[in-house]
Parts: C-alpha cells; structure tokens; sequence
C-alpha cells in the first residue's frame, strides 16, 4: 500500500520534472542556434542592395508618357502615366514609371520594380563611350 502512494505521487512528478527539462534544454539549444545563425546572415548580407545616386538617376533616360512601349502603367504607385507626364525608363528591360515613382525606388533598390533586373553599372557610364 505504502509503495502504490509513492509509485502514485513520485512518478507524476518525475515525469513531468523530465519533460521540463528536455523543454528547457530544446529552448537553450533554439536560442543558441538563431543567434549564431543570426550572426552568420548578418555577416553574408551584400552591400549590392543599396540605391542608385543622385548622378546616376539624373543618367537614366527620361520621357514623356506617350513615348512608353511597354505600356503606361506605373507599377510602383499603380496609377496611369498621362501622356504628357515626365516618365523615367530603365534600361535593359524599357520597363516607364512615374519620374518621381522612379527616383524614389531606385534610390533604395537598384532592380527594376517590375521584373527586379539589376541595373548593371554599364548603363551608368558616360555618353562618351557609347556609339550613339
């Protein structure tokens, strides 16, 4: 009778002081891994994901919203470009948006907003050195 009390009050409270600890230890673990894998990511981060310049905005072709191929939707604030609204074009993909829409996304992003293409450092180079 005395063993079933124990084995009844002693086991319940074995078992759930085991779970507690396998819980604390798996917390432990999770902790010390996001922290160091945290800090591993941190240190891999590229700096490529910066903005254009200034300079190299004022470089990039300007026009008006009728000239546009590839239609007269700003992807970047979702409104029609008027036909006689300034538009900016990035090259490589002649994707047109608003100056303004332009300017301040690629002055944080150096993609594209419409089919994220990078804008190579060869579309920023001078005048001089293109053919036309």
């Amino acid at each position: 009778m005395l063993l079933s009390v124990f084995l009844a009050l002693f086991l319940p409270c074995a078992g759930m002081s085991a779970v507690f600890l396998v819980y604390i230890c798996l917390l432990w673990y999770a902790a010390s891994t996001n922290s160091t894998n945290q800090e591993f990511r941190l240190a891999e981060k590229p700096a490529s994901h910066k903005g254009l310049s200034a300079a190299e905005l004022e470089k990039l072709p300007k026009m008006t919203g009728k000239d546009l191929v590839m239609g007269n939707e700003c992807a970047v604030c979702l409104d029609n470009i008027e036909d006689d609204h300034e538009a900016r074009l990035v090259p490589g993909c002649n994707h047109g948006f608003h100056i303004q829409c332009a300017d301040t996304w690629l002055s944080k992003n150096s993609v594209c907003p419409v089919c994220r293409g990078k804008l190579e450092p060869q579309f920023f180079e001078s005048s001089e050195a293109s053919p036309c």
